[in-house]
C-alpha cells in the first residue's frame, strides 16, 4: 500500500505548507474505520484555498486508498465538535508518515490527554442530541406511534453511550459499544436490555423511558456544564437569542431549545418574564439557579 502511496505523500511532504501525513490501513475485510478502503492517507496543512479535498485512488493489485487533505483548523473543528469521527481515529491509531516539528506527536497527545474545557463542550453537544432525541421518543410514545418511538430510543442510546465515553475522558470511536462495554456497564447494560428484551413493544419503549429519565436527570448537571458556566459570566438573565448567538453554543445551537427547555424542568435554570410592549405579553428569559 505505501508503496503506491509514496510519491503522492513525498510531493507533500516536501511543501513548507504540510504539517503531518497519516496513514491509516485496513485491518480486516469490512473496516468501518477506513470507510472499506485498503488505506486511508490523512495529509494535514496549515492553509488551502480548499479547506477539505478527498481523491479516490485505485491501484494495479486491485487495492485501492482515500487521500484526505485538510487543512489544521477544519481538522480541530472535526476533533472539537465530533464533525468526523473517522478522522479522529485515523489520527489517534494512524502510522506517522511525515511529521513537521512534532505537530503529528502532539497531536496524539492532546487527543489522549482531552482537555477538559473541551471534554465540556462535547459533552454539551451529545447531551443536547441525547435530550433532543429522548423528549422526541416520549411524545411519539405518546401518540402511539411505537416502531418510531423505538427508533429514537437507538438514537438516544447511542447518544448517551458518546456522552459516557466522553465523561470518561476518551474520545468516542466508531465502534462505541465496544468502548462503553468497558468503562460504563451500567449504560451498556441498558442497551442491551433494549435490544434483548421480549417485552411487547409498548412495555418496552415505557419502561426505558422511565430508566432513561432517571440517568439522563442525574448526568445533566455535569453535561451542561459548558452552559452553566457560560451563563454565570453575567448576573443578568438570559434571553434564547443571546444564547444561540453566542458563538461558543454554536456547535449544538441546534439542540439548545431542547436543552434548555429540559434544564427548566430539572431545576437547573429559572425563567424570567421580563414586560414588553404589549400588554400581557413578556419576553422569557432564563438565569441559573442558585
Amino acid at each position: 500500500m505505501e508503496r503506491f502511496l509514496r510519491p503522492i505523500y513525498q510531493e507533500h511532504a516536501s511543501d513548507a505548507n504540510t504539517l503531518g501525513i497519516i496513514l491509516m490501513e485496513r485491518t480486516k475485510s469490512n473496516s468501518p474505520v477506513t470507510e472499506d478502503f485498503d488505506g486511508i492517507l490523512l495529509i494535514i496543512v496549515q492553509n488551502a484555498e480548499q479547506e477539505w479535498q478527498a481523491k479516490h485512488y485505485e491501484f494495479e493489485d486491485e487495492r485501492s486508498a482515500a487521500v484526505h487533505i485538510v487543512t489544521e483548523s477544519v481538522l480541530m473543528e472535526w476533533i472539537d465538535t465530533s464533525g468526523y469521527r473517522r478522522a479522529v481515529e485515523w489520527v489517534i491509531y494512524g502510522r506517522v508518515i511525515f511529521d513537521r516539528n512534532e505537530y503529528v506527536y502532539n497531536l496524539k497527545n492532546q487527543l489522549r490527554d482531552f482537555p477538559c474545557e473541551k471534554r465540556d463542550l462535547r459533552k454539551a453537544i451529545e447531551f443536547g442530541k441525547l435530550v433532543k432525541s429522548y423528549s422526541e421518543a416520549k411524545d411519539l410514545y405518546e401518540t402511539e406511534e411505537y416502531k418510531d418511538a423505538n427508533s429514537k430510543i437507538l438514537y438516544s442510546l447511542h447518544y448517551l453511550a458518546r456522552l459516557a465515553v466522553i465523561e470518561k475522558g476518551y474520545y468516542p470511536e466508531v465502534t462505541v459499544w465496544s468502548q462503553v462495554k468497558q468503562i460504563d456497564l451500567e449504560v451498556y447494560k441498558l442497551y442491551e436490555e433494549f435490544i434483548e428484551s421480549r417485552e411487547e413493544i409498548k412495555k418496552r419503549i415505557q419502561l426505558m423511558l422511565l430508566a432513561m429519565d432517571f440517568i439522563i436527570s442525574n448526568r445533566a448537571k455535569t453535561s451542561v456544564k459548558h452552559l452553566l458556566e457560560i451563563m454565570g459570566t453575567k448576573e443578568e438573565p438570559w434571553s434564547y437569542v443571546q444564547l444561540k448567538t453566542l458563538p461558543e453554543t454554536s456547535p449544538y445551537s441546534l439542540d439548545l431549545t431542547a436543552v434548555i427547555s429540559f434544564m427548566v424542568e430539572k431545576g437547573l435554570l429559572v425563567t424570567v418574564k421580563e414586560e414588553t410592549k404589549g400588554i400581557g405579553v413578556y419576553h422569557r428569559k432564563y438565569v441559573v439557579k442558585k
